[in-house]
């Protein structure tokens, strides 16, 4: 028998459906209008008096103005809010910090503003409800839900709360689904990872679990976990789970290894969140890419990754991009980042309307030799290699071999397989053909025999984790690169 909630779902899901048709069937008008909320708002703050917001009157004049920053150009500004300073890079001050630990920076503060807060919380209801209305399925929201995320505990700095994102978000749950949600405040406070997903695994196992959400690497680790203590697939333990919900990753690497641990194939639902803003999810099953989030307070530039370091990289609105092509992205916000670059590319699926996949990291590359391997490309690769056999692959990651013992240099591939494959060299052979098919510059570094083809180190089991518990990183919101210019992380293996 169906319940009031679910029955509820429905109609509640087609109207939210509607609202946010009506923006993306206008994506330009859209942007325009939140661009001129964005600069008006912002005119007498200290950044917007600094940049003369007051005689900004379209995107050219918002270029000439104000330059592309990463956080540490935009650090001066962020230490006078964290301090306590009122009408800085936005009015008054903001409501949280979310901390993140950055790769590059040490921690980073980004700042979460009354008016930003909100859609990071609709935009992950709105994935739900859009699955609801295109699916017609409800029944799930009778069951539990399990979002693996960091502690909910926040401090107080300066009058301004700070925490980890997702802890932040889990203050805003809303209240019909408080009674579904799992872990335990007591659970979810837990500091240690190991220790966490031992209690979520005892929290769960008695219950209903209709959707389990949260990071590939994390939730398998979990779902790891459940297989140890029962013994049985964790489709079997929960029959009713049917939706995985993620983000933060490319769920692709991941995929026959989550369904062989689940035992069968679950709908899955891809979210694009970040501490800077909740970017996109994904609207439809069956088409790739993810809805850009065009009315949320978020106004973003692009520039192709490829003229990304040039001198004066053209940039350009969603007017002109194309399908296809890899950009950085560039953001303007309600929480006052201004021509932010948040450091990840991406690709657009489809214009009409406005989707894209997140290809990777502009940081995160190899071009030790001139070819520009970017992460969608290592990940199709290994993809294309391992379809329609039994391999299969917990994690890996890429480094350049530029001083090798013997030879020519070449990419070295990390692997930790949970089935490896009877004979590695043909499994090489198939990762680098694909490669040289998607990257012409790597295409014509093998052929021109400046790079042997690549190859493949074996790393022991739970070496990944290993690795990210020696770095303080395992657990919550933290992930492995998927490929570096240099021998910095795999140099740990």
């Amino acid at each position: 028998m169906l319940s009031l909630k679910s029955v509820l779902a429905k109609p509640f899901a087609k109207r939210i459906y509607k609202k946010v048709q009506k923006w993306a069937n206008n994506p330009i008008e859209t942007q325009e209008k939140v661009f001129r909320e964005l600069i008006s708002q912002a005119a007498s703050t200290e950044f917007g008096k600094d940049h003369d917001f007051k005689s900004i009157k379209n995107h050219n004049d918002f270029i000439k103005r104000v330059p592309v920053r990463d956080y540490e150009a935009l650090k001066p500004y962020i230490e006078k809010v964290v301090a306590g300073k009122e009408d800085i890079l936005w009015k008054g001050k903001p409501l949280y910090f979310a901390k993140t630990s950055g790769t590059t920076s040490g921690s980073k503060y980004i700042p979460i503003t009354k008016e930003s807060m909100p859609s990071h919380v609709e935009a992950a209801r709105n994935a739900i409800l859009f699955y609801i209305h295109e699916t017609g399925n409800a029944k799930f929201v009778d069951g539990k839900m399990i979002f693996l995320q960091g502690s909910p505990i926040l401090n107080t700095q300066n009058g301004i709360q700070l925490g980890r994102l997702s802890g932040i978000v889990a203050h805003y749950v809303p209240k019909y689904l408080q009674k579904n949600r799992l872990p335990s405040w007591e659970t979810n406070c837990i500091d240690d990872w190991e220790t966490k997903v031992d209690a979520i695994v005892e929290e769960t196992l008695p219950e209903n679990m209709t959707i389990i959400s949260g990071i590939p690497s994390w939730v398998q680790m979990y779902f790891e976990r459940l297989q140890e203590k029962t013994g049985k697939k964790v489709g079997d333990i929960f029959k009713n789970f049917n939706l995985f919900i993620f983000g933060g990753v490319n769920y692709e690497p991941y995929r026959s290894k989550f369904e062989n641990l689940i035992g069968r194939k679950v709908d899955s639902i891809e979210l694009y969140p970040a501490s800077e803003g909740f970017f996109a999810f994904q609207d439809k099953q069956d088409e790739k890419g993810m809805l850009l989030q065009l009315n949320s307070g978020i106004f973003y530039e692009f520039i192709k990754a490829d003229e990304f370091f040039d001198e004066q990289p053209k940039r350009i609105t969603i007017k002109d991009v194309e399908v296809g092509v890899n950009y950085v992205m560039i953001i303007s916000t309600n929480a006052g980042l201004w021509a932010y670059n948040i450091g990840d590319t991406v690709m657009f699926t489809s214009t009409k309307p406005y989707r894209v996949i997140v290809s990777g990291r502009i940081k995160h590359f190899i071009s030790a030799f001139g070819e520009h391997v970017i992460g969608k490309e290592v990940e199709q690769a290994m993809q294309d290699a391992t379809q329609g056999s039994n391999i299969r692959v917990s994690e890996f990651t890429v480094a350049p071999q530029i001083n090798p013992k013997e030879g020519l240099p070449f990419h070295e591939w990390f692997v930790e397989f949970e089935n490896e494959p009877e004979d590695m060299s043909v499994l090489a052979k198939k990762i680098d053909e694909s490669l040289q098919k998607q990257n012409t510059y790597y295409f014509d570094l093998i052929q021109g025999k400046v790079l042997q083809p690549l190859k493949i180190t074996k790393v022991k089991k739970d070496g990944f984790q290993d690795y990210m518990k020696s770095i303080g990183k395992l657990g919550g919101q933290n992930k492995l690169p998927r490929l570096s210019n240099d021998r910095n992380i795999v140099d740990k293996f």
